[in-house]
């Protein structure tokens, strides 16, 4: 009996054990998890990386649960054979403006430049090439560095220890008014594009379906709150993202305007596409890869 009660206990206790999500930076996407949490909608711990290959790893490893993350590594994991997939959407477009320092007032001033980015192998990496390439240079015409998040390029810019990174509002709100060169938003360059997605290791989330259903369902929540109580909304983004709530609320506003977060975290067929497209298009897969939705994308938790 004595026995059976202590195995009662530890399974208890496994149960209310919150879920351990990770997240990239600190950005506007992140506020509907953030309501989530707030409203206790989910129960889970956050913890923001500022380094997506860590988040990967730590995802096979079991060290955290659930991501909201950049897809592309999932992607090419799920085309390899491995066990990373996207369960939901999150960012399915671009909220990035394009920030130089004060003294980089043209592109041809770009020569030579620091740019920071998250990661080597993610994201905003591809964007940049796209972007300098546009604009007429080669990758030997300017540097890339990952540096982290886009609060890390901030304070980096700022610091005039790199020359440009790709900035979302409302830290590109910060960055015009501090006078810092604004050259456009990057979907210029880039339209059809998923940025963030809900990312899981599929053999934990196939013994944890009730878990990762959960989730969504309150992240989905969230992004109702949000988009229904603006008090609520401005509040929760004027916090995490450690700015004003005047900011927070043109934040809100640009995001809604935009049409930057899936409404229901499904994923964007046409974002997917053009993601996948440039993995192709930089050799990460194969250039005979077969554009196969399900091969990376598992809705059945979303479904449910």
């Amino acid at each position: 009996m004595l026995r059976f009660l202590l195995l009662l206990l530890m399974s208890t206790a496994a149960v209310a054990e919150p879920l351990r999500v990770a997240i990239v930076s600190r950005t506007v996407f992140y506020v509907p998890l953030w309501i989530a949490q707030q409203q206790r909608y989910i129960d889970a711990t956050i913890e923001v990386y500022n380094n997506a290959e860590k988040i990967n790893e730590d995802l096979r490893s079991g060290k955290v649960n659930i991501a909201i993350g950049t897809p592309e590594a999932v992607m090419i994991d799920a085309y390899k054979g491995g066990s990373l997939r996207i369960v939901g959407g999150n960012a399915e477009r671009l909220p990035h403006f394009i920030i130089a320092r004060p003294g980089i007032k043209q592109w041809g001033e770009m020569r030579g430049a620091k740019i920071g980015v998250l990661s080597l192998n993610e994201g905003t990496t591809y964007l940049v090439h796209r972007m300098m390439s546009a604009n007429g240079f080669k990758p030997g015409d300017y540097e890339v560095l990952a540096v982290g998040g886009a609060p890390a390029r901030w304070k980096l810019l700022q610091e005039g220890k790199i020359d440009a990174g790709l900035q979302p509002f409302p830290l590109s709100y910060q960055a015009e008014a501090a006078g810092f060169t604004n050259f456009g938003p990057i979907t210029q360059y880039v339209q059809n594009y998923l940025f963030t997605t809900v990312n899981v290791d599929a053999e934990w989330a196939a013994r944890n379906e009730q878990a990762v259903v959960a989730f969504l369902r309150g992240l989905r929540r969230g992004l109702e709150v949000m988009n229904q109580d603006r008090a609520a909304a401005v509040a929760t983004a004027a916090k995490e993202l450690n700015t004003t709530p005047a900011l927070a609320e043109r934040a809100l506003d640009d995001t809604a305007r935009l049409r930057i977060l899936s409404q229901d975290l499904s994923v964007s067929q046409p974002a997917l596409r053009g993601t996948f497209d440039t993995l192709v298009g930089v050799g990460l897969l194969p250039s005979d890869a077969r554009f196969e939705p399900a091969r990376m994308v598992d809705t059945r938790y979303l479904e449910r």
